[in-house]
């Protein structure tokens, strides 16, 4: 890819970048949020068309219109999230759309060549389980098998891991080997820089648009791609003042609650959090920490026990009365439960805080002081986008994260549930969302943080409770 350039309204993705990937190895693509990582990768999939710039494949140049120009000659991408068809089978999904198929499908056929397959690369999947059936990890591996299954020798793998517990994040890696052992090359995109150095044979890092540099992994270190991808050195360890706690603003007692299949996922839980405290769930994803979460925020209801938000018991209480006692909210979802994605960036900054006054009088918006508050939050948690007016599901994930970050910090909680807020962010806005919890707890609130990082948990908690089973 030679002098790529794509611009979108008010911004500039990629800004004139040059980018070799050879056969045969494994290629980080590191940056910020928002520097053009995704944007480079939907061009050479043909979901985007350059404004200029060339795009060539073993030498010879190409046009890709769509994802299935690109596919034919060999190059194809696993998104973030995952496009897969829930009813279907793993391999009715692997075979969807394969123009060889005929009007009759051997479906024993199929399954042993998607099995055969998924041998080979280490890949294992049940390929007559439905995909609703399927963990988050199982069906990234579905998603990399229909790429193989079409003979797809280029692989982009856009933040593999964000959604992996480190088990399957290893196995990823180990896959990824396989696959560069048989010829093929990959494209990983991603925001981790143990996982670069672990799994990469080279990595170009990308900042406001542009290549800032490229190394072979056996020349650089954490520290430097850190300083390339934000421009300034990034401290990885932050320093936390001793715990002083206060009162328990959290209580759950004797809790139990059912999953979304009907099976318990909360048995007898009992938990308190303190006022001017981080308390850490760590566990396996699965466990129960989603539900515990939403048991907390009271968008699941209890089967048995209390819950108490203060000295107030909220067990049979509506989410819009935990927000009113001071309960915010970063959710696992933030696609589908976070962000309202057809409306504006500033309509989802203000969503907690449009019915009172200077955002509102009586029934009716006070425009100007919403463009004035959406703005400071830009401003304050780096939000890259063109305006606050820009619809919310045109952000990459990262900047939708920060919104929903923006959002939920800025209410001044008592209780805050932070599930995965660091997930899908860069090093430095994962620096900044660390210190904004920090700060929180230096306020006094409680905060009860989910994460499967055990760094992020040890540098963040006072205390921590693991979930299993």
């Amino acid at each position: 890819m030679t002098g790529i350039v794509k611009r979108f309204p008010g911004v500039i993705a990629n800004n004139g970048v040059d980018f070799e990937l050879r056969v045969g190895e494994v290629h980080a693509l590191l940056g910020e949020n928002g520097a053009g990582k995704s944007t480079l990768s939907n061009i050479l999939t043909g979901l985007y068309r350059p404004d200029s710039g060339t795009v060539e494949v073993a030498g010879v140049p190409v046009h890709f219109k769509s994802p299935r120009d690109a596919l034919a000659a060999g190059i194809g991408m696993v998104h973030q999230h995952f496009r897969l068809v829930e009813p279907f089978t793993v391999a009715e999904n692997i075979v969807l759309g394969d123009p060889a198929l005929g009007r009759v499908i051997d479906h024993r056929t199929i399954d042993d060549r998607v099995r055969a397959l998924s041998e080979r690369f280490g890949l294992p999947v049940d390929p007559t389980a439905r995909i609703w059936q399927l963990s988050v990890g199982e069906q990234q591996r579905v998603e990399i098998l229909k790429l193989l299954y079409r003979g797809a020798e280029l692989l982009i793998l856009d933040e593999p891991t964000a959604v992996l517990t480190p088990h399957e994040a290893e196995e990823l890696g180990e896959t990824l080997r396989q696959m560069v052992a048989e010829g093929k090359s990959v494209i990983f995109i991603t925001h981790k820089l143990d996982e670069v150095m672990r799994f990469a044979d080279r990595v170009s890092v990308l900042r406001a648009g542009k290549v800032a540099a490229t190394f072979p992994i056996a020349e650089t270190n954490k520290a430097a791609l850190a300083r390339e991808m934000v421009g300034r050195e990034v401290l990885f360890r932050l320093d936390k003042e001793p715990a002083n706690p206060g009162a328990v603003i959290l209580s759950l007692r004797g809790a139990e609650a059912l999953n979304d299949k009907g099976l318990p996922a909360l048995r007898d839980v009992t938990l308190d959090v303190r006022r001017g405290e981080i308390v850490g769930i760590a566990g396996v994803a699965g466990n129960g920490q989603q539900e515990l979460a939403e048991v907390v925020t009271r968008l699941r209801s209890l089967t048995r026990g209390q819950v108490f938000i203060g000295a107030e018991e909220m067990t049979r209480r509506s989410p819009m009365d935990a927000i009113r006692a001071g309960v915010s909210h970063i959710p696992a979802d933030r696609m589908g439960m976070g962000v309202a994605g057809n409306m504006t960036v500033s309509d989802n900054l203000i969503m907690k805080r449009f019915r009172n006054e200077p955002l509102s009088h009586g029934q009716f918006l006070s425009f100007g002081a919403i463009r004035d508050y959406a703005s400071r939050l830009i401003d304050v948690f780096r939000i890259a986008t063109p305006g606050p007016r820009t619809l919310v599901r045109t952000l990459s994930g990262g900047n939708m994260q920060k919104a929903i970050l923006a959002r939920e910090i800025d209410a001044n909680p008592q209780l805050l549930v932070a599930v995965y807020p660091t997930r899908g962010l860069d090093i430095g806005a994962t620096e900044g969302v660390r210190r904004h919890l920090l700060e929180q707890r230096q306020m006094g609130a409680a905060i009860l943080l989910v994460s499967e990082e055990l760094e992020e948990l040890f540098a963040l908690s006072d205390r921590i409770a693991v979930m299993y089973e």
